[in-house]
């Protein structure tokens, strides 16, 4: 058995909210497993502030249906040709990005926001970004492996949430991220709340924090 790959064409989903006037700084949004954009703009518009941004949510390519309610959810990526799924999410939020902000006359810095296994894409899309990025918000994920320091420092900032209970995104891997992050001369902000794995009232009250600042 011979394996190859072929580059094939398809269409990624994302959700907006339009900003109050031209010229607004942008936030990206990037969901967990198993979820939808749907889930994750929802978490977005619920931090204060936000409403001063064009709020893009952007959907996981990997769509599959939730067997309990039928509903469609969808993922990042598998281990699978795990090379060739990052380059292809890259590629697919730049042009979601740039559509949404040509679209809506965004033209302000850049935050991206990810939840569980979307923080890996927020990260990801940060060190990639060609336009001013501001931060990473991130809660219950951890930093990618393949970013090196160099990328991870054109981030800028990143606020690093993890509750306390969280059987998945540990306090092991939140202090090493934090020291990665430290290391590559971000401006690493921990926020460590009581609770499991969710994105909590004080990961909202973070964000808010830090979408108050003057980019």
């Amino acid at each position: 058995m011979i394996e190859r790959t072929i580059a094939a064409t398809t269409h990624g989903r994302y959700l907006v909210q339009p900003p109050a006037a031209p010229g607004a700084p942008i936030l990206v949004g990037f969901h967990g497993y198993g979820e939808g954009a749907g889930e994750m703009f929802e978490r977005l518009r619920a931090i204060d502030g936000a409403d001063r941004f064009l709020i893009v949510s952007i959907q996981g390519l990997s769509r599959f249906y939730q067997r309990r309610t039928n509903d469609v959810i969808a993922s990042w990526m598998t281990r699978q040709d795990r090379e060739l799924a990052i380059a292809d999410n890259i590629a697919y939020v730049s042009s979601a990005v740039a559509t949404a902000a040509g679209e809506w006359q965004a033209s302000g810095a850049i935050v991206f926001a990810g939840f569980s296994q979307g923080v890996a894409m927020a990260f990801r899309a940060g060190a990639a970004s060609s336009l001013r990025v501001r931060g990473v918000l991130a809660a219950g994920g951890d930093v990618p492996p393949e970013i090196d320091a160099a990328s991870l420092s054109r981030i800028g900032a990143a606020v690093m949430c993890h509750g306390t209970r969280d059987e998945f995104y540990t306090a092991n891997k939140f202090a090493a991220d934090i020291a990665r992050l430290n290391a590559a001369g971000v401006d690493t902000r921990p926020v460590e709340f009581d609770g499991g794995h969710e994105w909590s009232a004080d990961v909202l009250s973070a964000a808010a924090a830090f979408l108050r600042v003057p980019a």
